[in-house]
C-alpha cells in the first residue's frame, strides 16, 4: 500500500515550506497532497469527508486553522475558538474514520499558560489559563492535545502534535491586522520605503514598531520547521506533544526583530516604538530539550539570514504575496 500524506492548510506559510522539503526528499514511495480552502471548507464535516474520500490519505499533517496576529485575536476570540474547534474535530474524526496511520497536528507556544515558570515545556500545556489576548485560539488548540489522547486511549490512534515557536518565512501572510509580527513589519516597512505620499528622503522616514519592543520571542524559519515536521511524521510516535523551537539562547526582542527587518531592507531611517499599542505576552520561552534529545545536531538557520531571505522573497514576489 502506497503512503499518501494529506497536508491541510497546504498553501500557507508552513504548507509551502513542506512542499519544498517534500521535493527535496523526492521519495517515490510517498505521494503528497497539499489541500487548500478551495479543496474543502474544513469547518464543514461533509466537505472534510469528501476531501478524505478523494485523497485517501494514510497520513495527515494538519496545519489548517483560523490564525491571526495579536490584535485580530484580541478582537475575535469567539470566532477563533469556534472555527478552530470545528476544523480540528472534523479533521481528527475523519482521519479516524479513514483509519489513517498517523496525524501530526500543529499547535503553538502561544497557547501555554500566561502565568508560568520558564522555560515552558511539553508537560506544562494545561497548567493554567492562556494569555487573555488569544484565549479563544489557545483553548481550541489545547483541545487538539486532549483529543489526541482520547483517540489514542479509545482506538489506539497514532495522533500527535507539534508545538512550534513563532514561525516566519517565504509565503507568509502579510495582511495588515491579521499578520504576525515579522511579516507585519516586512509589509509595513516595504510600504514606508516605497511610499510616494511624502517627499522626505529615506533617512528622515520613521518606522513605527507596535508596542515597546521589549517582549521576547523565539522565531523559527519556516523551512527549518518543515524539515522538523517531516521528521516527526516519519520518526516520532508518541501521543505526547513535542516542542519544535530554536534554542533558548536564540531568543530575541521585538526591537531586535525590527532592526533585522530594517537591515534586510537596508532601511536608512529611524525606528520608534508606539507604546500605546499592546505588547501581548512579555515572553513565552520554550525548551527544546525533548527535540534535542532526538536531534542534538540539528542546525537552525541563522536569524539574520532567515529574515533577509524572507524580505527578499517578499520583494521578489510582492504581486502574488498575501497582503
Amino acid at each position: 500500500m502506497s503512503t499518501v500524506v494529506l497536508v491541510t492548510g497546504g498553501s500557507g506559510l508552513v504548507g509551502k515550506a513542506i512542499q519544498d522539503v517534500a521535493a527535496e526528499e523526492n521519495r517515490e514511495d510517498v505521494k503528497w497532497y497539499f489541500a487548500t480552502s478551495k479543496d474543502a471548507d474544513l469547518r464543514d464535516v461533509n466537505q472534510t469527508r469528501r476531501l478524505f474520500e478523494k485523497v485517501q490519505p494514510t497520513h495527515v499533517i494538519h496545519l489548517a486553522a483560523k490564525v491571526g496576529g495579536l490584535f485580530d485575536n484580541m478582537n475575535n476570540n469567539l470566532d477563533f475558538l469556534r472555527e478552530n474547534i470545528q476544523i480540528n474535530d472534523n479533521v481528527l474524526q475523519t482521519a479516524y474514520e479513514h483509519k489513517c496511520k498517523k496525524v501530526v497536528s500543529c499547535l503553538s507556544t502561544c497557547i501555554f499558560p500566561d502565568r508560568t515558570t520558564y522555560p515552558i515545556d511539553e508537560t506544562m500545556l494545561h497548567d493554567g489559563p492562556p494569555h487573555p489576548s488569544n484565549y479563544g485560539y489557545s483553548y481550541a488548540k489545547r483541545l487538539v492535545d486532549v483529543q489526541n489522547h482520547a483517540y489514542n486511549q479509545k482506538y489506539g490512534c497514532n495522533f500527535t502534535s507539534i508545538i512550534p515557536c513563532n514561525i516566519f518565512g517565504p509565503n507568509d501572510n502579510y495582511r495588515p491586522v491579521v499578520s504576525h509580527v515579522i511579516p507585519g513589519m516586512i509589509y509595513r516597512m516595504h510600504q514606508l520605503i516605497n511610499s510616494q505620499e511624502t517627499d522626505l528622503p529615506e533617512e528622515e522616514k520613521v518606522f513605527t514598531v507596535y508596542g515597546s519592543g521589549k517582549p521576547l520571542r523565539q522565531f523559527i524559519y519556516s523551512l527549518d520547521l518543515a524539515r522538523l515536521m517531516v521528521w516527526v511524521m516519519w520518526n516520532y510516535d508518541s501521543v505526547e506533544p513535542i516542542i519544535l523551537s530554536v534554542d533558548e539562547k536564540d531568543e530575541v526582542t521585538i526591537a531586535d526583530a525590527a532592526r533585522e527587518v530594517a537591515k534586510a531592507f537596508k532601511f536608512k531611517g529611524k525606528l520608534e516604538f508606539d507604546t500605546s499599542k499592546a505588547d501581548g505576552q512579555y515572553k513565552k520561552t520554550a525548551s527544546n530539550k525533548k527535540l534535542r534529545a532526538f536531534l542534538p545536531g540539528f542546525k537552525f538557520t541563522d536569524f539574520s539570514e532567515a529574515v533577509e531571505s524572507s524580505v527578499r522573497w517578499f520583494v521578489d514576489n510582492y504581486e502574488v504575496a498575501r497582503k
